[in-house]
């Protein structure tokens, strides 16, 4: 396993070891010492996939309550994913990192509690896998606007008018509006 440091020291990417031949693969796709070993000591309580075809963007969302991490890989195609530091006191308050996430690579990314987290499909479709630190609380439940102009998020889409968001995901709010964490 390698692990990736990002330009924001609590986001990681996990690069597996991969051992294939002529009948497939096998990888390790979670170990809870990857974790224990960078000072991050969680424990999962849901497991989550979706599934999304080109163009689909979901998020930036976060709980704003029961602040969830999320260790996310994708199974099945290609995705741009983004990370947004929402905690207010840390010296990396409102900045981002983003991967491509996909079937080939077999990366997979640390998104800690206290970040927004979204994601743009960049192939046909996409199978998306996430561990979660916290349960899902709709109640809890806010969204980012995904082109504020202050999160300056690069998002690899030459056309915003072939983006597919949710509603919630359009009402998302800017950053200088929205709630955050301490």
């Amino acid at each position: 396993m390698e692990i990736i440091a990002t330009a924001i020291p609590d986001v990681f990417l996990f690069k597996p070891k991969v051992f294939g031949d002529e009948r497939g693969y096998f990888m390790e796709s979670f170990r809870e010492q990857w974790l224990l070993e960078r000072n991050v000591n969680v424990h999962f309580v849901q497991d989550n996939q979706s599934s999304s075809s080109k163009n689909v963007l979901r998020g930036l969302h976060y709980q704003l309550h029961k602040p969830q991490g999320k260790l996310v890989r994708v199974i099945s195609g290609e995705v741009f994913d983004v990370a947004v530091d929402l905690r207010r006191s840390s010296p990396t308050f409102g900045k981002s990192v983003a991967t491509i996430l996909s079937a080939e690579n077999k990366h997979i990314f640390w998104v800690p509690p206290g970040f927004a987290h979204g994601f743009l499909v960049l192939s046909d479709s996409a199978e998306f896998c996430y561990k979660c630190t916290e349960y899902y609380a709709p109640e809890f439940e806010r969204s980012l606007l995904w082109n504020d102009p202050e999160l300056n998020i690069e998002w690899p889409c030459s056309d915003e008018n072939t983006l597919i968001l949710s509603s919630k995901d359009r009402a998302g709010l800017l950053l200088a509006n929205a709630e955050v964490y301490a």
